[in-house]
């Protein structure tokens, strides 16, 4: 892959996240170089000035009018990066500390950030021998930075602490590693560790990969919505582009669209077409205004998220027009935790929604299928249970989608008095996904199971197509038998992409 920094598209950082293989060689944009040049020979010319700089030759935080010597400007780097290397939990997936040093690689080659090639070079050379080093999931509060997170990233790069090599999960130690490769370890100049350490790098990673593993849910929530409305004998009239487009939002109108689409060639919509039943419930009749919101949230989310990952978010920052070293806040985190909360709300809906579909299907008086979508009901209790799994899933979400950015707590001696928790924000998007990626997997096959009772009218042929693709993995329940192997299956499925249409995702997750 080769890097553009500020350039960086939503198509390159998913592809990069979601390869199931990690041989593709990444390099920076030649010309880029230059500028990580220039930002250089700024600091070491101030340095040569002897002024007193932030994090070039002061301590850091509260203690930032320490004065360092000169002959401790590079113990003060090391000391930085072994302090804060204070995570704790569960290492991030291997996936996510990619992304994060692919990020942090774009974001130092901007030039603003004073580093040497060397510090570049080496994130890269990391990346390209598959090395990732081992890092805690907790410990950061998503302001000065994804500090310990990245911290941990850093004391790798300095041949310190642990890595992965490969494919393995087993941690080796990271010298030993670096050495195999024939990498040298970094040592750290002066503002480096500061530059690797301050960054929204760990938590746009979380939240891009929240947005991607959504984007698979939210596209097979359409299509199980869709088979729902046929195995219900629902009406496609609430999906008519009129209605939609007197309302004028662009996610309903577009998922309106997807509806009609999926359903369109319906025999069993043509059987019914004329019957007495006039309005269908919420969970059928207004998916696409449920869908549409969420499909407009996710779009902005992408737009936050896509700025971000090119942003140079580092403090001090250098400027070399003019040579000045300023201190801000681009550090902090909000604008990741604000869509990463965003994001959460909208794939609780999306759950929520499906888990509705789910009991209406179940409800023999709302569907006219079989009590619980099985024959001789009472002797077997069919998708029962199933219904329970759905909503327990559902208020877990519910719970997990509470707003995590407004429970800022001061850190740092109350210098750094209000923090975005930008970190957890966006980590709980997986346990999320994945909860609401189950729900559609028995929605999925709720549907599948009630298409099958309707026979010998099919369904349409796009849909035909996916409930032989479940029909694969899963029999017919004709009496009953253990679900939790059926829903893995299915939900495997789901996340595995099955579901998304490519012509529909140029509308989902912001510029590609």
């Amino acid at each position: 892959m080769k890097i553009q920094p500020g350039n960086l598209t939503l198509k390159q950082l998913r592809e990069y996240c979601c390869a199931k293989e990690t041989t593709a060689k990444s390099s920076l944009e030649e010309s880029s170089w230059a500028a990580v040049d220039k930002s250089q020979a700024v600091v070491s010319s101030l340095l040569e000035r002897d002024q007193s700089i932030y994090g070039l030759n002061t301590g850091f935080g509260l203690l930032a009018k320490e004065r360092i010597p000169v002959d401790d400007l590079a113990q003060l780097q090391l000391n930085l990066v072994r302090s804060h290397s204070a995570g704790t939990g569960t290492p991030l997936p291997t996936k996510i500390v990619r992304l994060t040093l692919l990020l942090k690689a774009a974001s130092l080659a901007r030039g603003y950030s004073g580093v040497r090639r060397e510090v570049i070079s080496i994130i890269l050379d990391l990346l390209n021998a598959n090395i990732t080093p081992v890092v805690p999931s907790q410990g950061s509060v998503g302001a000065s930075g994804d500090l310990a997170p990245l911290a941990h990233i850093a004391l790798a790069l300095i041949g310190e602490g642990s890595v992965y090599v490969g494919d393995q999960t087993e941690a080796v130690d990271s010298k030993a590693a670096l050495a195999k490769a024939g990498i040298k370890p970094l040592v750290l100049g002066p503002k480096e560790g500061l530059a690797l350490l301050n960054g929204t790098q760990v938590s746009t990673a979380l939240a891009l990969d929240g947005l991607f593993e959504y984007e698979k849910v939210f596209h097979a929530a359409i299509v199980a919505g869709a088979m729902s409305v046929d195995a219900a004998m629902g009406s496609d009239t609430p999906f008519d582009e009129r209605i939609h487009e007197i309302r004028n939002h662009a996610g309903q109108i577009h998922c309106a669209r997807k509806y009609r689409e999926l359903l369109s060639g319906s025999e069993i919509r043509a059987s019914h077409v004329d019957c007495d039943r006039v309005q269908d419930p919420y969970s059928l009749r207004c998916q696409p205004q449920v869908m549409g919101a969420c499909l407009d949230s996710m779009q902005h989310v992408a737009n936050v998220l896509l700025l971000e990952a090119n942003a140079v978010s580092d403090n001090p920052l250098v400027f070399t027009d003019d040579e000045s070293v300023l201190s801000g806040g681009n550090f902090h985190a909000e604008p990741v935790a604000l869509v990463a909360d965003q994001l959460a709300v909208a794939i609780s809906e999306t759950g929520s929604l499906a888990e509705r579909r789910i009991a209406l299907l179940i409800d023999r008086h709302l569907s006219n299928l079989p009590s619980f979508l099985v024959k001789d009901g009472g002797l077997n209790s069919g998708f029962m249970i199933p219904q329970v799994t759905a909503a327990s899933l559902v208020a877990e979400n519910q719970h997990l989608a509470g707003p995590v950015s407004i429970n800022s707590l001061p850190t740092s001696a109350n210098q750094e008095d209000h923090v975005s928790m930008a970190t957890y924000a966006a980590r709980r998007l997986d346990a999320m996904n994945r909860n609401t990626a189950t729900i559609i997997a028995i929605e999925f096959l709720s549907a599948a199971q009630g298409l099958d009772f309707r026979q010998p009218l099919a369904t349409s042929e796009q849909l035909q197509t996916v409930h032989g693709r479940i029909r694969e993995s899963v029999p017919h329940y004709s009496q009953d038998r253990p679900f939790a192997e059926d829903i893995e299956n299915v939900r495997e499925i789901i996340q595995s992409g099955y579901c998304v249409d490519e012509t529909f995702a140029t509308n989902l997750g912001g510029p590609v």
